[in-house]
């Protein structure tokens, strides 16, 4: 390989969004350099959102299965978790093989180029191949440089964790076997999401979270609730903690939190995410790298050079870098913009009950001045709850900007609670009046009906 080339545009990094604009640019005729030091793809359909979900949809239907009793006769369930294992390996990833995503890449006509890329000026992206065989590339582009290197595991500064054979998030998805036991050191989603479906294969579970709360990122009431049902499910959620010191003997983990010593099988460390921002040479481009990158609505860091994905802190979802992506490409391509950058950023945690959230809590609004008006409804009370029985559990809460009579934000925390906050997306980002949505007919009995309680 030549020492330098030319192109249009290089992508560093091929997670989602920048697998998608790798694609949509080399479809419009652009040359395109896309630089992936690991899968294509990136964490998503391998240690992510895909695999994840199917352990969930398999923990799911255990729980289902458990609920027939008193609804439709009586159910015996064995876990099982071979079967899951066997998708994730067999459907999802392809035993961790991105032969399918990089032929997706080169059919668009872009070049991939496997190795760890770094910035080297304007324009200009140093790639050390992964073999190391031909020495580095310098490619210069002439329309601009695109970072979507995303993050990895954060692992907190605990005493003697570092030297454990503790999970992150890859290390569970690879798993053929539920344990015995399992601690979470994380009450986020990505902790909350496998501690309830490993509890549901068998595994004792017990989740240790530093802050004041599980899911901090959503409302209070949604975090009760769900506390309530883990709870409930024999998994224990401790809150508040000081995590002292990591051990492991061999054979089990020992996690110490003042007087008390915590002990497991297996630890998952899900204490979020840090971006891989440090060695892509951002001070060759005058950036100085932070928790995130920057960017204005464009996702533009600096002339030339834009971010998009988890790296600029907007929100560390596949669907908010597959937006991003968007966004960029039509700069990049001369096409009308999309306009007005949506805040709205819609989220979903897949627990049992789902927590979706979207656009702004009640705290953040009143930080910000709005007088807020706020309504919460309890799903279970609602027809199609009382119909449901079983797992019902779940609510509604409003975050109303009083003045000018518009939703600025939502939980929806039930059975479809993912599903129901479509239509609370919709209401926050096209700003809807609540005299509209109170001047709506509502099917019954749908958990979406709820919503008319709520209003």
């Amino acid at each position: 390989m030549p020492a330098e080339q030319s192109c249009d545009v290089v992508v560093v990094g091929l997670g989602p969004g920048g697998e998608a604009l790798v694609s949509r640019l080399a479809a419009a005729g652009l040359d395109v350099v896309a630089v992936e030091k690991e899968l294509v793809g990136g964490e998503c359909p391998y240690w992510g959102c895909i695999p994840s979900k199917m352990i969930i949809r398999a923990a799911d239907a255990l729980a289902e299965a458990r609920r027939v009793d008193g609804l439709a006769g009586t159910a015996t369930v064995t876990p099982d978790f071979g079967p899951v294992a066997r998708r994730i390996r067999d459907e999802a990833t392809d035993d961790w093989d991105d032969t399918v995503a990089a032929d997706r890449i080169t059919d668009a006509g872009a070049r991939l180029v496997r190795g760890h890329g770094r910035l080297d000026g304007d324009r200009r992206v140093v790639v050390e191949t992964a073999d190391g065989e031909d020495g580095p590339t310098t490619f210069v582009a002439s329309k601009g440089v695109v970072l979507n290197t995303g993050t990895s595991a954060g692992v907190p500064p605990i005493p003697g964790l570092a030297d454990t054979p503790f999970w992150t998030n890859r290390g569970i998805l690879e798993t053929e076997s539920a344990p015995a036991s399992m601690i979470v050191i994380g009450g986020g989603p990505i902790g909350l999401e496998l501690a309830q479906a490993f509890s549901r294969f068998g595994t004792e579970v017990t989740v240790l979270e530093v802050g004041p709360r599980i899911l901090a990122v959503e409302e209070p009431e949604s975090s009760e609730l769900l506390a309530k049902v883990f709870e409930a499910e024999g998994i224990g959620v401790h809150d508040d903690v000081s995590i002292d010191a990591v051990a492991h003997d061999g054979d089990v983990f020992h996690v110490t939190c003042g007087d008390v010593t915590y002990e497991a099988e297996r630890l998952l460390v899900a204490a979020g995410r840090r971006s891989r921002i440090e060695d892509v040479g951002l001070d060759t481009v005058g950036v100085e790298p932070g928790h995130h990158l920057d960017v204005d609505d464009d996702l533009r860091v600096t002339d030339g050079l834009w971010a998009i994905g988890d790296i600029v802190g907007r929100g560390a979802f596949t669907h908010v870098s597959m937006y991003q992506s968007e966004r960029v490409a039509r700069v990049i391509l001369g096409e009308p913009s999309l306009g007005e950058y949506d805040t709205s950023m819609p989220r979903v945690t897949f627990t049992d009950p789902e927590v979706g959230g979207v656009g702004m809590t009640e705290h953040q609004a009143r930080e910000r001045g709005i007088t807020v008006r706020t309504s919460v409804t309890d799903l279970s009370a609602s027809s199609r709850g009382f119909v449901h029985g079983p797992g019902n559990e779940g609510l509604i809460k409003l975050v109303i900007d009083d003045d000018r009579g518009v939703i600025v934000g939502a939980n929806s925390v039930g059975v479809s609670g993912g599903e129901t906050l479509a239509g609370l997306a919709f209401a926050v980002r096209a700003e809807i009046p609540v005299a509209t949505l109170t001047n709506t007919i509502y099917a019954y009995p749908t958990f979406w009906r709820a919503i008319e309680s709520a209003l």
